[in-house]
């Protein structure tokens, strides 16, 4: 099968290969999928499982890419809950060859039913975002209507979600990014916007959940309004900056499908928009990967 692999953590953007691999065969308890499509983060460089497995050793030539969406062909021993033919979209585990290939071996219980009309690209874009944003607004900043919540990179992939979720929760969104990203924040539902580049984070006043996607300076500076009893919530690693009279927690996400379906039905109800930003073929797609090149929304390639 054709997939996309790595090869230098030292140097990602030039170690990115369209090669030939074997397809995969399902293990214990996994399915085998098509892949329709798939997303991409680019934060996946940074990840220490994107170069070594779980004992520690070195990754040659893994494939990346750990969302998709696409159909059961092959069920390993043992599976149950899925069937031949169905429709899934979801997360693969983070130590295993990913889904920027033809076909993936996954774990069943991290695939939830994508219902039959619904476009394989938006579901690719959903696992990783959607479940970023949920579990860090619901499961560890314990989001409740009323409070307000500053959302950094509003109007990318996770952060234009962290909106939508937040203001249909009843919290008042302050979103912030770049100059150019205010249109995009807004449209997705940010009551204001903060401009990182010629604004004061200080100036907002006080919140009760800061949503971090970039951390260092902008991290430490949020920390510092966060309310008495507010949380600090970060995707980027462990937080070095917290709150004086609050809580800071870090976490990676998990794919859960009950949380899937929750998000992938405000989609269909016209509740919440998905970002999605390129969308390539695997054939085309290296120059899509470039890790340092700031794209907007989320990155999906699909096989053919």
């Amino acid at each position: 099968m054709k997939a996309i692999v790595v090869t230098d953590p030292a140097a990602p953007a030039a170690g990115i290969t369209l090669a030939e691999r074997p397809e995969p065969t399902p293990a214990i308890n996994d399915v085998l999928v098509q892949v329709q499509a798939s997303g991409f983060v680019p934060a996946e460089w940074e990840w220490p499982s994107t170069w070594v497995d779980r004992a520690g050793h070195g990754r040659t030539q893994a494939i990346i890419g750990h969302e998709l969406a696409g159909v059961v062909i092959g069920l390993g021993y043992g599976t149950t809950g899925l069937s031949v033919g169905q429709r899934v979209f979801g997360i693969t585990d983070w130590h295993r060859d990913g889904t920027l290939a033809e076909y993936v071996a996954v774990e069943a219980r991290n695939l939830a039913q994508l219902p039959g009309d619904d476009d394989v690209t938006i579901g690719a874009s959903l696992p990783i975002s959607g479940l970023t944003a949920w579990q860090g607004l619901f499961d560890h900043g314990r989001l409740r209507a009323g409070q307000t919540v500053l959302a950094h990179g509003a109007a990318g992939a996770v952060g234009s979600i962290v909106t939508q979720l937040a203001r249909e929760f009843g919290a008042y969104v302050i979103g912030t990014g770049r100059a150019a990203d205010r249109g995009a924040a807004l449209d997705f539902g940010a009551n204001e916007f903060l401009d990182l580049g010629s604004e004061n984070i200080e100036d907002i006043g006080g919140v009760d959940l800061v949503f971090d996607v970039i951390g260092g300076d902008i991290q430490e500076r949020s920390a510092a309004i966060i309310r008495p009893g507010g949380t600090l919530v970060s995707v980027v690693g462990p937080a070095k900056a917290r709150p004086s009279e609050g809580f800071a927690v870090d976490f990676v996400v998990e794919s859960i499908p009950a949380q899937l379906t929750e998000i992938i039905q405000r989609l269909r109800d016209g509740r919440l928009r998905t970002h999605i930003g390129t969308i390539e073929t695997l054939d085309d797609a290296i120059p899509a990967l470039n890790p340092t090149e700031r794209r907007r929304g989320k990155t999906i390639i699909r096989p053919r």
